[in-house]
């Protein structure tokens, strides 16, 4: 299987081989080969059904029956190959050649490839392409770059400052403290302060301990499981006491929630109701429902337990057995690959549990949880040695 993006006869080419056939797509114009014009190529497939798009004029190929998996292992190649006889001869038209020019803003699956010295797992012959210290968003946030005698210089829009235009004017003379994130509120001409987790206040100064942490809707923790490596990860478990009086929100989620094709086990609420969901490798996440609404929307605590024996699934709440279902009888995926990374009560600030789960779960958890455990751990989840912010001392209040 491959996918590649490569120039021929100065019209740009996708070819991708799903392990049937080869799909090939030409853009109906040539690229400016002066040097000094700026492209913008979008290109991919969904299912076998592949499109190509310069500067906005698009092509697209229908898909046909057949295979709808790209299946790759390999590393991601960028202008050029470590080897050319690497390259599927059918990947490319004529004899592959490296590219001359220059690349910028490479998004792969709505993540964006840092094209600097450190990032890349390697690489050789790479300049910086436009000779300058301004290069490519130097300027955060639309600010414009001029080359001085001393570097560049940044004009910010009126929002912004700072020598990249990276810091909100709202957050500029900011009162938060070293254990706080500065939030504008451009509304409100003002700020709020995200406090990180072991501190509270206003200005997040007051140092706070807790076995019970509480969660008020722009909260998450986010724990690194220093056991992952040793977990048989088709026998998971997850249990947590919790409570709320909400009835929407994220409780947990065990995953790296990078993109869509990582495992994930979630728990949550929905319409009152307790959701769980699991996805084992197969992007359709099954979601499983507890048929009583608001038996968890009653501000008591509530005790809840999943666990994954291979496809089977079963979650016990208050330790009567809610769930059994057997996801995936062709044994198909039995791992849950999680990536030693667990989320409570939201993911890291920005970054909306609707889109994130895209629409599993609607909205951040507003209330507490405690004694979370691993598998069959003997020892609860140090939820104060994890990372975090927003996160309140639930143990002072009922």
């Amino acid at each position: 299987d491959f996918l590649c993006i490569s120039l021929v006869n100065g019209f740009t080419q996708l070819r991708y081989n799903l392990g049937d056939r080869t799909v090939i797509l030409q853009t109906l114009q040539k690229v400016h080969a002066n040097g000094s014009t700026w492209h913008s190529l979008s290109a991919g497939r969904v299912g076998n059904e592949g499109y190509l798009d310069l500067d906005g004029i698009n092509v697209t190929r229908k898909a046909s029956p057949g295979m709808n998996a790209l299946d790759t292992h390999s590393d991601f190649f960028v202008g050029g190959v470590s080897s050319l006889n690497l390259v599927n001869p059918m990947a490319i038209e004529n004899e592959p050649t490296g590219f001359t020019g220059c690349i910028r803003e490479i998004v792969i699956n709505n993540r964006e490839l840092n094209l600097t010295v450190t990032d890349p797992k390697g690489g050789a012959n790479i300049g910086d392409c436009d000779g300058t210290d301004c290069g490519y968003t130097v300027c955060k946030n639309n600010g414009t770059c001029q080359v001085g005698n001393s570097g560049f210089s940044c004009s910010c829009p009126k929002e912004w400052t700072g020598i990249r235009c990276e810091q909100s004017i709202h957050c500029s003379q900011s009162m938060c403290g070293s254990h706080a994130l500065c939030i504008p509120q451009p509304s409100s001409f003002s700020y709020t302060c995200a406090c990180a987790l072991g501190w509270t206040g206003k200005y997040c100064d007051n140092k706070i301990r807790f076995y019970i942490a509480k969660f008020v809707g722009n909260s998450y923790i986010k724990y690194t499981d220093p056991f992952y490596g040793k977990r048989d990860l088709q026998y998971s478990r997850l249990s947590l006491n919790f409570t709320t009086n909400q009835t929407e929100g994220l409780i947990a989620w065990m995953g790296k929630s990078e993109d869509e094709d990582n495992d994930f086990l979630a728990i949550g609420l929905a319409n009152g109701t307790l959701k769980v969901v699991i996805n084992l490798g197969e992007r359709i996440s099954v979601p499983l429902m507890h048929r009583k609404y608001f038996t968890c929307s009653d501000g008591r605590w509530h005790f809840i337990t999943v666990v994954q024996n291979q496809t089977c699934i079963k979650a016990y709440l208050d330790e009567e057995l809610i769930l059994f279902e057997d996801i995936d009888p062709q044994r198909k995926y039995t791992a849950l690959n999680y990536g030693g990374i667990c989320y409570f009560g939201g993911f890291e600030i920005g970054r909306k549990v609707n889109i994130v789960t895209t629409g599993l779960f609607q909205k951040e958890f507003i209330g507490k949880i405690k004694d979370v455990v691993l598998f069959q751990d003997s020892k609860k989840i140090p939820l104060m040695k994890a990372e975090g912010y927003n996160i309140h001392d639930g143990n002072s209040e009922h």
